[in-house]
């Protein structure tokens, strides 16, 4: 996720750290490296010249020049404007708190086809009912889009959410709307969310279709989704949806996939939309609600540890970490079935892979060389491999006298082979 301009930043910032003295000469090679790195990640040109002019204000200013550390306070002046451009302080606003009301709250969700909406509608729906412990409701008011309808409902029953299920002789995206808002309100649901009908580009009848329905339910949110993949492009047609179609915010898909991350920089200064989401992975679990100050800490390097604590809370069980701190603790040994447990924590936290892009680039650098592809492989294999043993194996893998060891070993060399 945006290594690219990780790496670059990261240059930037190490150059940085060690000027002793913030000239105007210095100053305009580390605006010109950080001006080159944002053109190059596709960031809006609008956008970079405005962040570039408010980091040469502040880094001749008084706040750097007199301070002791001049370098320090210009990476401190790089990270408050990053800040800034991913955000703004309206965006700071209550997002998705649950109201004490018998009103279900609605989250009408828009976008162009193939962008991942109705997935991406999938992974609010789980991520609402965990992060806020509440009842949500998915509905589909798309109906053109073969299955589009099936999709949703296949999305929602692995995700343990209910989906209202429209009458096959209704065809009116506004008419199963309102079905479905009757529904969540009769059965008390907290949050309904609603799938639209994308297009391949924007025309009348959708933004007709989507006026009709944000009149008739009036949502509390109106999320776009934007494919991060498409760069510039993506971000023109969600300002111009914005005009005709009042958006609450954005959520970015296929972030993982974005090396650059010139999208992400751009959307909020191009749309006038805060980011709410971005998309981390394929997984339904992967989403993640959007920090200014995480995203911009990643973007230079200093990583982004309280995510990943976070993330570990949520993943691991605690209770068998705890089981395993007894039991080492107590003398006993560490056998292949703990091994295997660990293993399947590292999973659940995306992969070796995933785990790498919280860290800070100082330890990230140093496993570069990792071939975290092979890694994560090797870690399937050994899962098979251990999944295949008998109890007693597992549970004293060093007892060489055990007559299953012969058998694995055949199984490890199929396996390695």
């Amino acid at each position: 996720m945006l290594e690219n301009l990780t790496k670059k930043f990261s240059s930037i910032i190490k150059g940085i750290r060690g000027e002793t003295q913030i000239t105007e000469e210095n100053s305009a090679e580390i605006l010109a490296e950080i001006r080159y790195a944002l053109l190059e990640a596709d960031v809006a040109l609008p956008v970079v010249k405005n962040f570039i002019a408010n980091i040469k204000e502040r880094s001749l200013g008084k706040e750097v020049i007199h301070s002791l550390t001049p370098g320090q306070s210009v990476v401190q002046i790089v990270n408050q404007e990053l800040i800034t451009l991913l955000s703004k302080d309206s965006d700071e606003k209550p997002f998705l708190q649950h109201q004490n009301s018998n009103e279900p709250q609605i989250i009408l969700m828009a976008g162009l086809q193939g962008v991942g909406k109705t997935t991406t509608t999938g992974k609010i729906g789980l991520w609402i009912s965990k992060k806020r412990k509440a009842k949500v409701l998915l509905a589909s008011c798309d109906t053109y889009r073969p299955a589009a309808a099936e999709q949703l409902k296949i999305l929602a029953d692995s995700i343990n959410v209910d989906f209202f299920e429209h009458e096959k002789t209704i065809s009116e995206p506004v008419q199963i709307g309102e079905n479905a808002l009757n529904y969540a309100k009769k059965y008390l649901y907290d949050y309904l969310l609603i799938d639209t009908a994308g297009r391949l580009s924007l025309d009348e009848a959708m933004m007709s279709e989507l006026q009709d329905l944000q009149t008739t339910l009036e949502p509390s949110e109106t999320l776009f989704v934007v494919d991060s993949m498409q760069g510039q492009n993506a971000l023109s047609v969600a300002a111009e949806f914005n005009k005709s179609v009042k958006l609450s915010g954005v959520v970015l898909t296929k972030v993982d996939g974005d090396s650059r991350g010139g999208t992400l920089l751009s959307v909020r200064s191009v749309t006038g939309c805060p980011v709410r989401f971005v998309g981390n992975s394929e997984k339904l679990d992967g989403l993640e609600l959007f920090d200014a100050k995480r995203f911009a800490d990643r973007i230079l390097g200093m990583g982004d540890i309280l995510s990943l604590v976070e993330k570990a809370q949520e993943s691991i069980e605690t209770e068998d970490s705890e089981k395993l701190a007894l039991k080492l603790k107590s003398g006993k040994k560490f056998n292949l079935n703990d091994y295997r447990k660990q293993l399947s924590q590292v999973n659940k936290l995306g992969g070796i892979a995933s785990i790498l892009n919280y860290l800070p680039s100082a330890i990230r650098d140093k496993a570069q060389n990792l071939n975290t592809l092979n890694l994560e492989k090797n870690v399937k294999k050994q899962d098979a491999i251990i999944s295949s043993m008998t109890k007693r194996r597992t549970s004293s893998p060093r007892n060489n006298k055990s007559p299953e060891k012969k058998k694995d070993c055949p199984r490890i060399r199929e396996y390695y082979s």
